[in-house]
Formats: C-alpha cells, sequence, structure tokens
C-alpha cells in the first residue's frame, strides 16, 4: 500500500515536552464523547440528576453560614454570609473537582488505553471542560444570588472593572488543576498511596485558600505570605475582588499564579509523556 493512503501515522515522541495540538484537534470529537459520558454517568442513577449541581453549594453555603459565620463569627469582610461563602464554593469546587478526576486518568481508563490508540490527554482534557458545565451552573447560580443583593439590599457590593478577568481566572484555574492532575496521575500509576494522600491534601488545601474567610483577617505577614504563595489564593481573591469589591487584589499575586501555572503544565506534560510510554506495565 502507498504510504499516501494512510490516514494516520503513529510514531515515538521525539521530545518529552512534545504535544500535537493539531493532532488533540483530529480528536476533538472523541474529547466530546468523553465530555458527554462524565457528564451523564455522574448522576445517571439518581433520582434528583443534575439538580445535585445546585443542591451541593447550596448545602455546603448553609453549613459554612452556620459553622464559620453563625459559630466561629469568622469575618467576610462586610459582605452577606451566602454570597461571600458561594463566591468561594463555586471556584474552589470546580478545581478540587478538575484535579481529583484527571487525577486518575490512567488508572480508571487503563482498559481504554491498552486496547486502541488516540491522544492521552484527551482525556484530562474532557474531565477540565465536562466539569466547565457543573461549574456554569454553581456559577449561574452564585450571579442569582449576587443580583438579588445588588439590587434589592444595601450590601455593600462594588462590583469593579476586575470583573472583566473572571474568563482568564477560571481559564488558570483550569490549566493549574490540569497541571496538578496529570502530574499526580502519572505518579499514581506507580504509586497507589498518593490517590488516598491527594484526597486528604485537596481537604486541607481548602483551609489554605481564602474560600471560607477573606485573606485580609490574616494578619500575621509570615502566615499571609505563606497563604498568599497557595497558587489558587490570588485566583480566589482576584474574583471576589472584581465581583464583590473586596480582597486582596495585588497584581504580583496574580502573576504568580500564572508563572505557576505554566512552570506546572511543563513539568506535567513532561512526566505524563515519560509515563503514558510505558504506564501499562505498571497499571
Amino acid at each position: 500500500m502507498n504510504t499516501a493512503d494512510w490516514t494516520t501515522e503513529i510514531k515515538p515522541r521525539t521530545s518529552l515536552l512534545d504535544v500535537d495540538f493539531k493532532e488533540l484537534w483530529r480528536y476533538k470529537d472523541l474529547c466530546l464523547l468523553f465530555v458527554k459520558r462524565n457528564i451523564i454517568t455522574q448522576y445517571k442513577q439518581t433520582i434528583l440528576g443534575p439538580l445535585w449541581f445546585l443542591i451541593q453549594p447550596l448545602m455546603t453555603t448553609v453549613m459554612y453560614m452556620v459553622v464559620f459565620g453563625g459559630i466561629a463569627k469568622i469575618s467576610t469582610d462586610g459582605m452577606p454570609q451566602p454570597l461571600f461563602y458561594m463566591a468561594g464554593i463555586c471556584f474552589w469546587s470546580y478545581f478540587s473537582d478538575c484535579l481529583t478526576k484527571t487525577s486518575n486518568t490512567f488508572v480508571d481508563n487503563a482498559g481504554i488505553f491498552g486496547k486502541v490508540y488516540f491522544p492521552r490527554l484527551v482525556v484530562p482534557l474532557a474531565n477540565v471542560i465536562s466539569n466547565l458545565v457543573r461549574f456554569g451552573i454553581q456559577f449561574s447560580l452564585f450571579f442569582v444570588i449576587y443580583l438579588y443583593y445588588l439590587l434589592f439590599t444595601d450590601a455593600p457590593i462594588y462590583t469593579n472593572l476586575y470583573a472583566l478577568l473572571v474568563p482568564v481566572l477560571v481559564m488558570m484555574l483550569a490549566l493549574t488543576a490540569l497541571g496538578f492532575g496529570i502530574l499526580f496521575s502519572s505518579m499514581t500509576t506507580k504509586y497507589r498511596d498518593l490517590q488516598i494522600l491527594l484526597s486528604f491534601l485537596v481537604g486541607l488545601w481548602q483551609y489554605a485558600t481564602p474560600v471560607i474567610y477573606p485573606l485580609s483577617t490574616i494578619t500575621n505577614p509570615t502566615l499571609k505570605l505563606i497563604m498568599q504563595l497557595n497558587p489558587i489564593t490570588g485566583i480566589v481573591e482576584f474574583f471576589k475582588y472584581g465581583m464583590l469589591g473586596t480582597g486582596c487584589h495585588e497584581w504580583w499575586m496574580l502573576g504568580y499564579s500564572f508563572g505557576f501555572m505554566i512552570l506546572l503544565l511543563f513539568v506535567g506534560i513532561i512526566v505524563f509523556n515519560k509515563v503514558q510510554r510505558s504506564f501499562m506495565d505498571t497499571v
């Protein structure tokens, strides 16, 4: 057969950082199928179905209002508690869901990977995209609450031009979760303990991120700097500042988060490409 008759050529990668974006685009239909699968299977055999996308953040917000707002009396910088907590929950839930699901890429899809070829990055990308649907629903809920307080109450909400950064902030959140996810997925093929460790770390990580408290409540300079070095802190704080007018909006924090994201993706892709060559021997 003439080589011109071939439509696909599978060959070894020449570089650990080699990402064929044209090939990923050719498999966009497969990516969309994975997205559809992720959305449907998550609540396929549940009574309330997609309503859980709304119920979960609402119940979490109520719990935060009772425990952290009512009992612990933690400040929300003068913002209404439902609005402040929903803003943090919306962003953190998207990040944590993307991270935990992407971190199981090799383990959960070993059967598919062992039978047919396609770019392995399609699966983690599909996880990030499918979670955007959930994020969109929860952000819509946040926006409804936001409009209520903005139009019908005297809450000190001061929306500003920083709100235009929201799409950029979501992209940074998605790519940071993707970077962490593919890095952990590469390591869990050999060290399954990391799956347990990650679920534990994600729970603790939330308390190191200004989700249930504003960064301004931290007065200790050293502790505040440590919190600012959390790559998610700058993203969450800029979102709150843009939409609510409260929060720390130092540009170096956002620049640090962006630089961290680039470096993390760089390292994650290198490790991911290296592991995908032989992961079937260890998974």
